[in-house]
């Protein structure tokens, strides 16, 4: 482009050529102008807002308002999704305390000594560098929140699998034939060999003898199903209970027997009471524990529940 330039009397005349290069430095010229020009208006408005006419300060007002509104909103909706999330971790704390409380009865723990409804003791020291603690963001919070949230759902799941492996301890251990079977200070004839009272030569005793009156009671020593309840030419009036696991009790030389087949019972139940019938010299109980049809010694399972109940006792 070429510019002409004449003198105002027209005596003489000067052109000028402009390129690319001096368009290009105009426009970005006037756009800084312009720029500088809005910031000064911006500052201009800002600091004499309060002595602006009416019509434009309630427009600068409102964009500022707008603003904060927006600010605002986003503040309430995340408040109200982490209130949410706190909600449920309170629901999920309060379901794990009470599974807490069942895992705590099933270990035998006592209340006294683990409380799930106290907040544990913490401290330590307070940070010497101010600028190694700050304050959360939104988001870093919400982390926090999820973490914790993923936290407790895991740990629920493993209070249940701890629940579950006790619950199925408690029961084995109700089915083991603990519980002294009559409440006698001493047994008449342990378990091994021993002089037949009959032959007087030696033979193996299977069981172990409880001397007692007739018709005292004797009692389930574990809880089971009763699978047999006869009278036998040897044992007499006879009872076996099965406990499982091949796990089964003999009660024998019994004066009658309140179970029959098939009957449920549970440990410490009245089963039958004390006679001398079948091959007997006198009123006793003949206790037996037979695992897969192998006579145990009875003496040692009902050490470990005499241990057991002294455990729980203190």
């Amino acid at each position: 482009m070429q510019i002409i330039l004449l003198h105002p009397r027209f005596t003489h005349a000067k052109s000028v050529t402009l390129t690319h290069r001096h368009l290009m430095l105009g426009v970005a010229g006037l756009v800084v102008a312009l720029l500088l020009m809005t910031s000064l208006l911006f500052y201009l408005v800002s600091s004499n807002a309060a002595h602006m006419p009416s019509p434009l300060r309630e427009m600068f007002t409102a964009n500022a308002q707008g603003d904060e509104a927006q600010k605002e909103k986003f503040l309430k909706e995340n408040l109200a999704l982490m209130a949410r999330r706190v909600g449920e971790m309170q629901a999920q704390l309060m379901r794990l305390d009470a599974l807490g409380e069942r895992v705590q009865g099933l270990a035998g723990v006592k209340p006294s000594e683990f409380n799930f409804k106290e907040m544990p003791g913490r401290g330590g020291m307070e940070p010497m560098d101010s600028t190694s603690s700050r304050d959360l963001t939104v988001s870093e919070f919400k982390a926090l929140l999820d973490a914790m949230a993923h936290d407790v759902e895991r740990r629920a799941d493993y209070m249940n699998v701890v629940e579950s492996t006790l619950m199925s301890d408690k029961i084995k251990s109700k089915l083991l034939p603990t519980s002294q079977p009559v409440n006698v200070s001493y047994n008449a004839s342990t378990f091994g060999r021993r002089l037949d009272p009959f032959s007087g030569r030696s033979a193996m005793h299977e069981g172990i003898d409880f001397a007692a009156p007739i018709g005292t009671p004797i009692l389930a020593a574990a809880g089971g199903v009763v699978t047999v309840a006869e009278f036998h030419p040897q044992y007499g009036n006879m009872m076996e209970i099965d406990h499982g696991n091949d796990m089964i009790t003999r009660y024998a030389h019994t004066s009658r027997l309140l179970m029959q087949v098939g009957d449920i019972v549970r440990r410490g139940q009245h089963i039958a009471d004390i006679g001398t019938t079948g091959r007997s010299t006198g009123p006793h109980l003949h206790f037996e524990v037979r695992i897969k049809g192998v006579a145990q010694d009875p003496h040692k399972f009902l050490l470990a529940g005499a241990n057991q109940a002294r455990l729980a006792a203190k």
